[in-house]
């Protein structure tokens, strides 16, 4: 009988996090009354990580560990996680202590009830202000970009089916758009009322630049979840705005010529020379890579056989 529970646990330097929180996660995977097995990625840690994971596997048969050989990121991590594991559902938790694993078996329920991946939503966040406003903004910001409902879609807590798991590929800062890459796949996403901890000990492993990375990685997601089966929309609507503007520049160079007017030095002539050349160029690209989709087939995991 195969691994009925995944559960996947990313960890930068939280030894002293993981000797509370593995434990924790192990009781109640037990309560569940089903196979489990609890996987470690440990991303380069520098601590003490590696050798109380050893003790941890001892003391708990179902918690196995892997190794990055540096800190990849948490993207990283998570994919390692995916493929290094074959539960058929696959449970997400941080190793700050953070998210409850007493929440695993609402997220099971839901999963249970129809949808595909729910998020624990964190419904009392205790973080600092700044990033529990930075976060809200966030959230906002991605539902509108995406069109994908949603309140955290950064939370660490989250569970999925193993054909989400399989269909997902992280890497950069996309792990905060995992509901996001599930929902273009065409699977149900939901979220889940969780409760949310302070940091059991140390302080957070993201710096400040997470935020205008993550900013970049939305545009990422955007793209690939918009535009990657018909590209022509967005190369070619650019490049038709900008060829549009440059002939109206050129149009009006040419009424001045006609009126008896001196336009060789005119820099409107050489904005518009410019911005129709860009809108031919970006047109030529947007149909080439049109081209290029053109005999894309679809992958397994968006073919479901009733």
């Amino acid at each position: 009988m195969g691994t009925h529970i995944s559960v996947i646990m990313p960890a930068y330097d939280e030894a002293p996090n993981l000797a509370e929180i593995v434990p924790r996660t192990v009781a109640v995977l037990e309560g569940v009354g089903t196979t489990f097995e609890v996987v470690v990625v440990d991303d380069g840690s520098t601590d003490e990580t590696r050798s109380l994971l050893r003790r941890l596997s001892d003391a708990h048969p179902g918690v196995r560990s892997l190794r990055l050989r540096r800190n990849c990121g948490k993207s990283t991590a998570l994919q390692a996680g995916f493929d290094h594991t074959d539960g058929e559902v696959v449970v997400l938790m941080d190793a700050d202590g953070q998210d409850d694993p007493a929440e695993i078996p609402a997220l099971l329920d839901a999963l249970a009830a129809g949808a595909d991946l729910v998020t624990g939503r964190r419904v009392v966040r205790h973080d600092r202000m700044v990033k529990r406003n930075t976060s809200k903004l966030y959230n906002r910001v991605t539902a509108g970009v995406t069109g994908v409902a949603g309140r955290d879609f950064n939370s660490g807590l989250k569970a999925m089916t193993r054909s989400v798991a399989d269909a997902v590929e992280l890497y950069g800062e996309l792990h905060r758009y995992v509901p996001v890459l599930a929902a273009w796949a065409g699977f149900t996403v939901a979220e889940v009322d969780v409760a949310h901890h302070a940091r059991l000990h140390g302080t957070s492993k993201f710096d400040r630049s997470r935020f205008w990375r993550g900013f970049l990685d939305l545009l990422t997601v955007k793209f690939l979840t918009t535009y990657t089966a018909r590209p022509f929309h967005l190369f070619g609507g650019i490049g038709l705005l900008s060829g549009t503007l440059g002939a109206v520049l050129l149009a009006w160079m040419g009424v001045s010529k006609l009126a008896g007017n001196a336009v060789g030095q005119r820099p409107a002539l050489l904005i518009g020379v410019l911005l129709v050349v860009v809108g031919v160029q970006l047109m030529s690209l947007g149909l080439l890579a049109e081209l290029v989709v053109h005999y894309r087939r679809p992958r397994s995991s968006e073919v479901l056989v009733e």
